[in-house]
């Protein structure tokens, strides 16, 4: 008879049953679940801001296979399927089904008219899903606003993106820097290659955005335009909402009323209006703007406390005429108390007549206070810009820091000023000036001096931005070049903010450099001459540490037994002493931090190790950065030193040669 089976782990669980096998779907069976297709489930993703996700082990998540996949997780799907956009794109994909099956039967009409009819969704929700209060929303308006500044820059004849959409991001933007120029809130610009830099305060957070430059551009193919669509519905929604809370907290009309939408452009076109549909202003004034600007819930309070404080008053009225006169002393204790009672009680006001009699909040307050002397800069300043200069940049930033600014009739209409006005002191060209030009009424500049002016927070001299003259470096106003490479022109600049004088500072500056220059010379001798405990080399730490091992000493008495030898043999093989030199003593302070260092690098686990040798390597690469940036000032000062001697030399030379010409001229 055969023994019976014994059953074993009678308690296994099965793979993929539990754990981190469980805890992610892949993107097949997740577009399966959700029953759209991939184009539309990557859409859906960006919307709501669902990732792929990086399971720590890839292959229990696999089921044991070590094949790439992209996987997501369980929970982000399950919360997808409640997503009311799910159902609209299923409407969506299958009413592209009844578009297609019409072209394939041949008619048109039919198609046509389900074309029109074709449903769409709205992404209102998630912006209030994705970012419940308003600062939240402004941290985020970097990214949106470069995108949607880039695709109104791209040419509407493409292909690619539909010209309504093209026309819509350079509507957002624009109100955007019509919102900026009406409150003075920029704060920075920069030109570079990539495009312009601008960065405004709104609301307390800085907010950077970038602008391309104004060229004609064409539409690569090798860029996914479908993704980046998504991402800019996404990002115009956003935009709108922003839009409109600013423009609702000035109390005016949003979107902004358009002059001439056939010949008005840029910031010039806009007319601003108040909620009421009062259009108090036609050009833009940012004083004006501000004075009245007032939230209306701030103003609903103050008519409710008003009412009620009439109210309370006429109360106190009526019962101090109840009362009577009995005695004058008595009369006057009564008025002290209720004076005292009543000491937080203002007095009834009547209603404001005027907009500039409104009370405004807290934030306009706040808005008015910080704005008041930044965006005046060039309050006194009226600018004509020529054809050749970038005009919608000049007049943001013009406009902006309160400035009057003007161009020919050529580049578009709406100019404040013309070319013939007399009132202009700036003229921004960047070509050689037109015999005949009014060079003594007005002054003749490059555009880099508006930038300029902006980022030094102050009106500079315009000699070096006239015409024909080399200009000044263009600083970048973002980064503090703590760890980083200064340049020399910053160094200047920040020593005259703080008093001190050029002369002194180039001093200084050149003091530097000779002792840069004679380190560099010294380099090689020093390490001829450096031990381990110089060196940041932990293998060089690591073999001294071995070798006071074998010796049986401890790293101390064994580095400082070392150093004297070294001393000993310097001095033996060095032919003249004084051109040898001599070694630094290694101090006891010294020797003892070394050994500190050493033992807690062998106290770390692999894991610190690791995050420390990254730290270090990331500090020596910006010390070598730095290191090339200096060798490149140096060699470019070298080099402009070595063609100023020449100039001069070649014109002492001429001298020299015209000199006896002139003797033989005299002679004869």
């Amino acid at each position: 008879m055969a023994p019976p089976r014994i059953k074993k782990h009678l308690n296994q669980k099965k793979k993929g049953t539990s754990g981190a096998a469980t805890n992610f779907v892949s993107r097949n069976i997740a577009i399966r679940k959700l029953q759209i297709s991939l184009a539309q489930f990557r859409r859906l993703c960006i919307i709501k801001g669902i990732y792929p996700r990086e399971p720590r082990n890839k292959k229990k998540v696999n089921k044991g296979s070590t094949a790439p996949r992209t996987v997501y997780y369980k929970k982000d799907i399950q919360f997808l399927l409640h997503e009311p956009i799910l159902h609209k794109l299923r409407e969506i994909r299958a009413h592209q089904q009844k578009i297609n099956r019409a072209i394939g039967k041949e008619e048109w009409a039919v198609a046509k008219s389900l074309e029109e009819a074709k449903p769409e969704y709205r992404l209102d929700h998630i912006i209030r899903e994705r970012y419940p209060s308003f600062n939240l929303a402004v941290r985020d308006l970097d990214d949106a606003l470069s995108m949607i500044a880039l695709f109104a820059t791209l040419p509407t004849h493409s292909k690619v993106i539909k010209p309504s959409i093209i026309r819509k991001c350079a509507r957002l933007i624009s109100e955007f820097q019509h919102y900026v120029t009406l409150t003075g809130r920029l704060k920075k610009v920069f030109v570079s290659i990539k495009g312009i830099y601008y960065q405004a305060d709104i609301g307390g957070s800085d907010v950077t955005w970038i602008v391309p430059h104004p060229f004609s551009q064409d539409t690569p193919r090798d860029v996914d335009f479908r993704i980046m669509a998504t991402f800019l519905d996404l990002y115009e929604t956003l935009v709108g909402f922003v839009n409109y809370k600013l423009y609702n907290d000035l109390n005016l009309a949003y979107p902004p009323k358009v002059k001439n939408e056939e010949t008005s452009s840029g910031l010039a076109g806009f007319t601003v209006e108040t909620i009421d549909g009062k259009g108090f202003l036609a050009g833009g004034d940012s004083s004006s703007v501000a004075a009245s600007s007032v939230n209306r819930k701030q103003r609903k309070e103050v008519e409710k406390r008003v009412k009620s404080l009439s109210a309370k008053i006429g109360e106190i009225s009526k019962d101090a005429a109840e009362r009577g006169d009995d005695d004058e002393e008595e009369e006057e204790e009564e008025e002290d108390e209720d004076k005292d009672e009543d000491a937080d009680i203002p007095s009834a006001i009547v209603e404001p007549t005027d907009a500039s009699e409104m009370v405004p909040s807290l934030k306009d307050a706040a808005k008015i206070t910080t704005g008041a002397t930044s965006h005046k800069l060039f309050h006194s300043c009226v600018f004509f810009l020529s054809r050749e200069v970038p005009r919608q940049s000049l007049e943001f930033v013009i406009k902006s820091f309160g400035g009057k600014v003007g161009w020919p009739e050529t580049s578009g209409s709406g100019a404040d000023v013309a070319e013939n006005d007399a009132t202009i002191t700036h003229q921004i060209i960047d070509r050689p000036i037109v015999a005949g030009a009014a060079t003594t009424t007005r002054d003749f500049v490059q555009p880099q001096w508006v930038y300029d002016c902006v980022n030094a927070g102050k009106i500079l001299k315009t000699k070096g931005y006239h015409v024909g003259e080399t200009l000044p470096p263009h600083l970048s106003p973002f980064g503090g070049g703590k760890e980083g490479y200064v340049p020399a022109e910053a160094v200047s600049a920040l020593a005259a903010s703080k008093g001190i004088e050029a002369s002194a500072a180039d001093e200084e500056e050149d003091e530097e450099n000779d002792e840069d220059d004679d380190v560099e010379d010294d380099g090689e001798e020093e390490d001829e001459m450096k031990g381990p405990l110089d060196s940041d080399d932990e293998e060089e730490v690591y073999q001294a540490e071995l070798e006071a091992e074998a010796a049986g000493l401890s790293f101390t008495e064994f580095m400082q037994k070392k150093a004297a030898e070294g001393k000993a043999t310097t001095k033996k093989g060095a032919a003249a002493p004084v051109a040898a030199g001599k070694k630094r003593k290694i101090s006891a302070a010294e020797a003892e931090a070394a050994e500190e260092k050493a033992l807690a690098m062998t106290m770390m686990n692999k894991k610190d190790r690791n995050l420390y040798h990254k730290i270090e390597y990331g500090r020596k690469k910006k010390e070598e950065e730095v290191k090339k940036l200096m060798d490149r000032r140096v060699a470019h000062q070298k080099q402009e030193a070595a063609t100023k001697k020449g100039g001069s030399a070649v014109k002492s030379d001429k001298a020299k040669s015209e000199k006896p010409a002139a003797k033989k001229s005299r002679k004869a």
